[in-house]
């Protein structure tokens, strides 16, 4: 049987640098990935990703601007502790994108364990303010790492389709680097700029 991959683009692209998700799935039209790998914008769509989750895929690929300390532009590739559906508690929101919440509502709303979830996160540069309802229009740093994502994708996707549980380099070795803090694999590729 045939290895099930989803590469999920995933933020609103009204608030900024949160469309990075939404313009790397774009940008893989104009370079897609193999056919048998199923490439969607989910946008802010949770519950459609949480149903798609559970579509009986092998690993899934969520591609998203996240806050993690890092310079504006950085790649990081995440491997998330997914919830493993026996704490019981209140429904997980079903409204938003916030990728936690979305496998903690897939979790609840299957009855088989989700796929190996990859998130391939973009440090934003550009984030929605206080006073502010939108801020559309990404960041040159963030649209600079739009091509990079492709790339990665690139490097990413074959690995993943020969091994599901292979935790590819995002492009080159160099660029790599070990375990975070939390104890989940990381690997991390920098701007041009830090090169």
């Amino acid at each position: 049987m045939s290895t099930r991959l989803l590469v999920a683009g995933v933020g609103n692209i009204f608030l900024a640098d949160d469309a990075f998700g939404p313009e790397v799935i774009r940008a893989l039209d104009r370079r897609p990935l193999p056919p048998e790998v199923r490439v969607r914008d989910f946008g802010i769509r949770g519950m459609d990703l949480a149903y798609e989750l559970l579509d009986g895929y092998d690993t899934a690929v969520l591609v998203d601007a996240s806050v993690r300390g890092h310079e504006p532009g950085t790649l990081s590739l995440i491997e998330p502790e997914l919830p493993d559906g026996t704490a019981g508690g209140p429904v997980p929101e079903a409204h938003g994108m916030d990728p936690a919440k979305v496998l903690a509502l897939a979790t609840h709303l299957g009855d088989e364990p989700l796929p190996r979830v990859l998130v391939l996160a973009c440090e934003p540069e550009l984030r929605l303010r206080g006073d502010e309802d939108i801020a559309p229009g990404i960041s040159e740093t963030v649209r600079d790492a739009i091509g990079r994502a492709v790339a990665a994708l690139h490097v990413m996707v074959p690995a993943l389709l020969a091994d599901p549980n292979a935790t590819p380099p995002l492009s080159r070795p160099e660029e790599s680097t070990g375990p975070c803090a939390a104890g989940l694999p990381r690997l991390v590729a920098k701007g041009a700029e830090d090169r």
